[in-house]
C-alpha cells in the first residue's frame, strides 16, 4: 500500500494531510490529561460481535450504529432523520451527580439549573413551524423534581399534537401512582427509567420497585442507560431482572467522557476509544469522547438477550448514532448532483476519488460506459459516483472513498470533505 501511494503523490498529499488532522485533534486532547487506548484495540472485538449479532438476525440501522432486536421504540426510530421528533427539559436541576452527566456542556448550564425554560414558547414555536409533530420528549435534569410542570408540559404537548408519542426520562424520584395516571391522562406514552448501578444495590431495587409501578398503567416501559465498561456481568442480571419485570425494552447507551472529570474516569481505569469517530468532524452532540470497551460490553448484552431469547427489546445507541442527526440534517438541506455522489444509510454523502495517473484509465471507463465524473486538482484528482467504484478497481487503481457534509455558508452551500480512505480491503464504516 505504501509503494502504490508514494506513486501517487496527490493521493498521498491528500491522505497525509488528513493523517495530521487528526493527529493534532488527537494531541490536543491527550495534552489535556486524557489517555487513549490502544488504536484499533476494539475493532476486531467489535466486528466478530456484530457479524454474529447479523447472523442472529439483528436490526442494523443509520449505518450499523444503531443495533437492536425485539421491541424498539418508534422515538429511537425517529431519532435520526424525522424532523418532526423533538426533546425538551424544563430545567436541568438534578438530585444526582453524576460524574459522567454531559448536562454541564449544555448552553446556559448553571442558568437553567436555577430557573426553568421558556418551555411553553419553545413547544408552541415548535409546533408552530414543524409539519408534523411526530415525537416529544421530556428530559432534564430530573423532570420530577418539578412534577406540575412535567405534567402541565405533557398537557400542553398532547393539546397541541393529540397523536404524538409523548415520552419521560427519569430516574424515577418522586414517581408514584398519582403522577403516573396524571400523566397517561395527558397523553404520556413512554417513560424511560435510569438505573444507577454505580449507587449500589439499593438504590437498583428501588428503581425497579419504581418500574413495577409504572408497569400497571397503559404505557411503553422502559430503562435507559450507558453500558460502563466492566460491569458486563451486573449488566446480564439486570437485562433478565427488567425481563421478568415486563420492560419493554432497554436502551444501552455508549458510555462517554464528557470533557470533563477525566480524573473521576481515570482512576476507574478508563480510556478513550481511539480513534473515537469513524470520521472526524465538529459535532453538535454534547455527549462528549466514547470510553473503550464500551460498545464491546453493549453488543455483548444484545447478543446475551438473543441467546436468552429474552422477550424484552434491547437496543445499542452508539455515539455515531447519536450523531447521525446533525449530519443528516445537512445534507438533506442540499441535494448534490446524484451522478456524482451518494447519501449513504451512514448519513454523510459518499463519492470515490482516484488520483495522479490513475485518473486517465478510470476517466476513458467512465466514458465509455456512460458514467459521469469530475476532474479537479488540474486534472489530478477524478471524482466519480461510488457505483462505478468495483469497476475502477478492476482496472487497478487506487481508488478512495470520500466522505462529505454540506454546510451552509455567508455566500451559499459547500461540499465539506471530512474523509478519504483508500479502499483496498482495509475496515470501511459498518
Amino acid at each position: 500500500m505504501d509503494e502504490a501511494i508514494a506513486k501517487r503523490p496527490t493521493l498521498g498529499a491528500w491522505l497525509s494531510e488528513y493523517d495530521a488532522i487528526e493527529r493534532e485533534y488527537l494531541d490536543a486532547l491527550a495534552a489535556c490529561g486524557i489517555s487513549f487506548a490502544e488504536r484499533d484495540a476494539h475493532v476486531a472485538a467489535v466486528d466478530k460481535l456484530r457479524h454474529r449479532l447479523r447472523e442472529a438476525g439483528a436490526r442494523f440501522l443509520n449505518g450499523g450504529a444503531s443495533v437492536s432486536t425485539g421491541f424498539l421504540s418508534s422515538a429511537c426510530a425517529a431519532c435520526v432523520g424525522d424532523c418532526g421528533s423533538r426533546t425538551f427539559f424544563i430545567s436541568l436541576r438534578c438530585n444526582h451527580d453524576c460524574y459522567f452527566c454531559f448536562n454541564p456542556n449544555q448552553a446556559d448550564f448553571e442558568e437553567f439549573c436555577v430557573r426553568d425554560t421558556p418551555w411553553r414558547d419553545d413547544l408552541d414555536a415548535f409546533a408552530r413551524t414543524c409539519s408534523q409533530v411526530t415525537h416529544v420528549g421530556l428530559t432534564g435534569g430530573e423532570p420530577l423534581l418539578c412534577r406540575d410542570e412535567a405534567l402541565a408540559f405533557f398537557e400542553r404537548a398532547h393539546a397541541l399534537a393529540p397523536d404524538a408519542h409523548l415520552r419521560l426520562y427519569t430516574s424515577g424520584t418522586g414517581i408514584d401512582e398519582a403522577f403516573c395516571a396524571a400523566a397517561v391522562e395527558r397523553g404520556l406514552s413512554e417513560i424511560r427509567f435510569s438505573v444507577k448501578l454505580e449507587d449500589g444495590e439499593a438504590s437498583v431495587a428501588r428503581t425497579l420497585a419504581d418500574i413495577e409501578l409504572a408497569r400497571r398503567f397503559d404505557l411503553d416501559v422502559m430503562v435507559e442507560m450507558p453500558a460502563v465498561p466492566g460491569t458486563l456481568e451486573r449488566m446480564k442480571r439486570l437485562l433478565a431482572e427488567l425481563n421478568e419485570r415486563g420492560v419493554h425494552g432497554i436502551n444501552l447507551l455508549e458510555f462517554c467522557f464528557p470533557m470533563r472529570n477525566w480524573p473521576e474516569f481515570e482512576r476507574r481505569g478508563f480510556q478513550v476509544k481511539n480513534p473515537p469517530f469513524e470520521v472526524l468532524y465538529n459535532y453538535g452532540y454534547a455527549g462528549g469522547l466514547p470510553i473503550a470497551g464500551s460498545e464491546e460490553a453493549c453488543l455483548a448484552l444484545l447478543e446475551f438477550a438473543l441467546d436468552e431469547g429474552l422477550e424484552m427489546g434491547v437496543h445499542y445507541c452508539s455515539l455515531e448514532n447519536k450523531n447521525r442527526d446533525q449530519v443528516l440534517q445537512l445534507n438533506r438541506a442540499v441535494a448534490l448532483d446524484p451522478l456524482l455522489y451518494e447519501l449513504g444509510d451512514d448519513c454523510f454523502y459518499h463519492a470515490s476519488k482516484v488520483f495522479d495517473g490513475d485518473v486517465a484509465p478510470v476517466r476513458r471507463m467512465l466514458d465509455g460506459r456512460g458514467g459521469s465524473c469530475l476532474v479537479e486538482e488540474d486534472g489530478r484528482c477524478l471524482t466519480f459516483h461510488p457505483r462505478w467504484e468495483s469497476d475502477a478497481a478492476e482496472l487497478g487503481v487506487a481508488v478512495a472513498r470520500s466522505w462529505n457534509v454540506v454546510e451552509e455558508h455567508d455566500d451559499g452551500p459547500v461540499v465539506r470533505e471530512l474523509k478519504l480512505q483508500v479502499v483496498d480491503g482495509t475496515r470501511l464504516p459498518w
